[in-house]
C-alpha cells in the first residue's frame, strides 16, 4: 500500500544522524546536526515515493489534470513533430545565441494572450519572480510585499537594489493603506513620485487559497499616487489555467490588465509543463535583460522547454481546458457544501479542532480557490495527514517555517480528475478523524493518540529498534 512506502521513506529521514558520525568530516557531520533539529519534530523536510493514480489525490498541481489525462503530452507530441530537425538545446543565454526565433514567437502568443504588451520566458515560476525583484526596483525605491509571499518573492528581495522592504498584513487594505501613507509622509520622493514603490502580491495564495483583493489595491495606490509610480507585481502562480476567462488569471478577470506593471505565470502547475513567464511592457523587458543576472547569466530555456510551454497555452488559447476549469469550480464547491454541512465537522470547528476559513460565505462566492486549507492545532496536522494517508489519500501537513508559527495546516488542492465520490470519502474521513480527536480531548477514550497517529509511531519505533 503508498501510504506504507510513504511512511516508512518520511519516517527513515527523521532519525537523527548526527551522533552517529563521530569518524567523519566535521563539515558533514555539522550539517546533519542542523539537520537533527528538525527531525527531533519528525519536522525534516523530505522527498515523497510518487504514487499511482489508485491513491486519491489531493496534493499534485495538475489543477486541470492535463498530465494525468496525457492531453499535454499529446499536445508536446504534436508540438515537436511540427518543427522537424530542431535543435534541441539553446546553445547560450538569451544575451548571447540563446535568443532563437521559435522562443519569440512563443513569448508574442503568450503576451497576446495574457492581453500584454511583451512577455519573457524564464526557466521556472520561483526564478521569474526573484529575477523580477532582481530587476526593477532601483536603489531608493520600496517594496512593499504582503506577508505571506512566497518564498520566491522573499528571495527576490534579498536580490533587490533597495533596502526599502515593508511587509503589510495578509490581504489588509487598511495595513497596505497604513504602510504606504508611511512611505509618502516620510519621504518626499515617493510623494513627489520621483521613487517608486513596488507592491507585491499574488492572485491566490498558496497556503492560504484565498484571492487577493486587486482591485482595492489597485484604487487604492492610483488614488494615493496619481503619479503612477506606485505599481504592482503579481504572482500568478496558482490562478493561472484555474480562474479568468480561459484560464488566463486574476488580472484577466477583473479586466486590469493595463493596471498591472508586472505579471508572473507558470506552466509548471495547472498547464502541466514547466517554466515561468514574465507579462511586462517593453521598459520592464529591458530592465529584466540589462540587470537581472537570475534570468540572463544562463543558458535559455532549451528548444522543447518552450515547446512544451507552447502545447500547454494552446490548450488554453484553444478553450479545450474550459470544462476542467469549470468542474474544478464544482468540485471545491461540493467539498465545501459537504464539509460545512456535516454535523461531526461542524462540532470539531466549533470546538477549535480544526478550522476552515474558506468554508465561511461559501455560498455567496463567484469563484472557488483549489486551495483549501484546513487549519489545525500544532501536532494535529500531522495527525490528519497520517489519518488520511492511511485512507488512501494524499493530502500533506504543512507547519512552520513553511507557514507563520501556530498556522499548522493540511493543505487540499483540488484538480478537475477528483470525483464527488472522493470528496465524500474525504469528508467522511476528516469527520471520523475530528470524532477520534474530540473523544481524546473531552476523556471519552483510553488514547491520548488517534489510531493512525498510533499506526504511524509504532512503525517509528520499529524502524529505531
Amino acid at each position: 500500500m503508498y501510504s506504507d512506502d510513504l511512511l516508512k521513506a518520511w519516517l527513515q529521514e527523521q532519525v537523527p544522524r548526527a551522533a552517529s558520525m563521530k569518524n567523519d568530516a566535521a563539515f558533514y557531520r555539522k550539517l546533519e546536526q542542523s539537520l537533527d533539529v528538525a527531525r527531533k519534530e519528525n519536522g525534516l523536510m523530505t522527498i515523497k515515493p510518487r504514487w499511482d493514480d489508485t491513491v486519491i489525490d489531493f496534493t499534485t498541481s495538475d489543477f486541470l489534470s492535463l498530465n494525468r489525462t496525457g492531453r499535454i503530452r499529446e499536445g508536446f507530441k504534436a508540438e515537436l513533430s511540427r518543427h522537424g530537425d530542431y535543435r534541441l538545446s539553446a546553445s547560450g543565454s538569451r544575451v548571447q545565441y540563446g535568443n532563437y526565433n521559435y522562443i519569440l514567437e512563443t513569448e508574442r502568443m503568450i503576451a497576446e494572450f495574457h492581453n500584454s504588451e511583451t512577455a519573457w520566458i524564464a526557466h521556472s515560476g520561483f526564478i521569474a519572480n526573484v529575477g523580477v525583484l532582481e530587476a526593477v526596483a532601483l536603489p531608493g525605491d520600496a517594496i512593499v510585499f504582503d506577508e505571506l509571499s512566497h518564498a520566491s518573492t522573499n528571495l527576490g528581495l534579498k536580490l533587490s537594489m533597495t533596502t526599502n522592504r515593508i511587509p503589510f498584513k495578509h490581504n489588509s487594505i487598511d495595513s497596505l493603506r497604513e504602510v504606504l501613507e508611511g512611505l509618502k509622509s516620510s519621504e518626499p520622493a515617493f510623494a513627489k513620485g520621483q521613487q517608486s514603490i513596488l507592491i507585491c502580491v499574488e492572485s491566490i495564495y498558496s497556503m492560504e487559497g484565498d484571492l487577493c483583493p486587486l482591485r482595492e489595491f489597485v484604487d487604492l495606490a492610483k488614488e494615493m499616487f496619481p503619479a503612477g509610480n506606485a505599481q504592482f507585481i503579481i504572482d500568478e502562480a496558482h490562478s493561472s489555467g484555474v480562474i479568468g476567462p480561459r484560464g488566463g488569471g486574476l488580472v484577466q478577470m477583473l479586466g486590469l490588465e493595463k493596471e498591472i506593471a508586472i505579471r508572473v505565470h507558470v506552466c509548471s502547475k495547472a498547464l502541466a509543463s514547466t517554466g515561468g513567464i514574465i507579462l511586462c511592457n517593453k521598459t520592464v523587458r529591458r530592465a529584466l535583460i540589462h540587470q537581472s543576472k537570475t534570468l540572463t547569466y544562463s543558458g535559455a530555456p532549451s528548444f522543447a522547454m518552450v515547446a512544451s510551454m507552447r502545447a500547454g497555452y494552446e490548450l488554453l488559447i484553444s478553450g479545450a481546458t474550459q470544462k476542467a476549469q469549470d468542474d474544478i469550480q464544482k468540485i471545491v464547491k461540493h467539498f465545501l457544501d459537504k464539509v460545512s454541512s456535516d454535523a461531526v465537522c461542524a462540532e470539531g470547528m466549533d470546538e477549535g479542532l480544526l478550522n476552515i476559513p474558506l468554508v465561511e460565505g461559501f455560498a455567496h462566492r463567484a469563484v472557488h480557490s483549489h486551495v483549501v486549507p484546513i487549519k489545525t492545532k500544532p501536532r494535529h496536522e500531522q495527525y490528519l495527514a497520517f489519518h488520511l494517508a492511511l485512507a488512501n489519500m494524499n493530502a500533506y501537513s504543512i507547519s512552520y517555517p513553511v507557514v507563520p508559527r501556530g498556522g499548522s495546516r493540511v493543505r487540499l488542492v483540488f484538480h478537475a480528475h477528483n470525483t464527488e465520490e472522493e470528496i465524500d470519502h474525504l469528508v467522511a474521513s476528516i469527520a471520523t478523524w475530528v470524532r477520534e480527536m474530540l473523544d481524546i480531548e473531552n476523556g471519552l477514550s483510553n488514547n491520548t493518540l488517534p489510531s493512525a497517529a498510533r499506526h504511524v509511531f509504532a512503525l517509528q519505533a520499529s524502524l529505531t529498534a
